[in-house]
This record gives structure tokens, C-alpha cells and sequence, in this order.
């Protein structure tokens, strides 16, 4: 990978990758995850990275999720 992408989040939790990844589509965010997840026990993390110039963007879309989970 090169070196401009950077990683803003990891989970355990594929269904967050995924809802990560389609709001930063929505501002036109490029993002890519490794999945570290192991395949028989599904223990391990997704990483998920944007590029660097998008960094600050990405925080705010990741923290405004965060808080509406933990809302509930």
C-alpha cells in the first residue's frame, strides 16, 4: 500500500467497515480496509484507511458515527 494511506478506524465488526465506507462515498472519500479477521473464529480486526488528505474529514465522519451508536 502506499505510503499516503492512512489508517482511521479498525473494528471487529464488518457491519461498521461497511457503513464507514459508504458515508465517506458520500463525500467522496476513497477508502480501503485489510481485513486481519481470522476466517475459522472470526477474532482479529478490519482496518480501514483513507488517504491522507482526507484524513481530517474521515475523524469527523468516524466520530459522528460513534456517537450515534453509542446513542443507540
Amino acid at each position: 500500500m502506499e505510503n499516503s494511506w492512512k489508517q482511521v478506524y479498525s473494528s471487529g465488526n464488518p457491519v461498521h467497515i461497511d457503513i464507514l465506507q459508504n458515508l465517506f462515498l458520500e463525500k467522496d472519500i476513497k477508502s480501503v480496509f485489510v481485513n486481519k479477521q481470522d476466517s475459522s473464529y472470526l477474532f482479529g480486526e478490519i482496518e480501514l484507511y483513507v488517504k491522507e488528505t482526507d484524513i481530517l474529514q474521515a475523524r469527523q465522519i468516524i466520530r459522528k458515527f460513534e456517537e450515534n451508536e453509542k446513542a443507540g
